[in-house]
């Protein structure tokens, strides 16, 4: 088994895209184990929903059920979504979930790398566990490079391994090419960038050696 967890530096940056994206060209396995927002009413869009499609499986309730085990109606932190229905979320459940998993298997967080999972634990909280490789995704907003940077530096605290950060193009950004040099020169590692409505450049190739 060999996992790569997908994260960001908050909510709606691009995730779903890049996991999706490297699940097709890669042909390897994507969950999202935690999914917030989730109207099993209308499933189709989802992020659970992309990652099917990707995967070239079908919108099924099973099929969402084994790649999506834990749904929450409301649009917010897992913690806050499963308050509101009286239930709570145990972190070293979705740990032993994802460490289960066989063969290469990209996981697709929720949120940013610092958002909450329970009342006591972060996102960082799961990728140590796991204690697998991440990928980072950030935006090319104005003030993304402070955000991406801070996520980088809590990963690497932390011991995690980087595979590479991914600048996900935003919709009125500074210059894409200039913002993913100035996030390189302040790592030392590899950068990706997503131009709007396009392909990741070079993305599998900086992880493919860790799935």
């Amino acid at each position: 088994m060999s996992l790569l967890f997908v994260t960001g530096t908050g909510t709606g940056i691009g995730k779903t895209y890049v996991t999706a994206h490297l699940t097709r060209q890669l042909r390897v396995r994507a969950v999202k184990p935690v999914i917030s927002g989730f109207d099993p009413a209308a499933p189709a869009g989802s992020d659970s929903a992309i990652l099917l499609e990707a995967m070239g499986e079908a919108l099924t309730p099973a099929n969402i059920d084994a790649i999506s085990p834990w749904r929450y109606a409301a649009a917010l932190a897992p913690n806050m979504a499963a308050r509101r229905e009286n239930r709570t979320i145990d972190l070293p459940a979705i740990v032993d979930w994802c460490a289960a998993q066989s063969g290469s298997v990209i996981i697709e967080g929720v949120g940013g790398v610092m958002s909450p999972v329970t009342d006591e634990e972060t996102v960082l909280d799961w990728i140590v566990a796991l204690d697998c490789p991440a990928l980072l995704v950030g935006g090319s907003y104005l003030g993304a490079i402070s955000h991406t940077l801070t996520a980088f530096e809590a990963l690497r605290a932390c011991a995690i391994a980087v595979a590479a950060i991914v600048v996900s193009e935003s919709e009125a950004g500074v210059d894409l090419d200039e913002t993913a040099a100035v996030i390189r020169t302040h790592t030392q590692t590899p950068v990706a960038i997503v131009p709007r409505r396009g392909a990741p450049q070079n993305l599998a190739s900086f992880v493919v050696r860790y799935l």
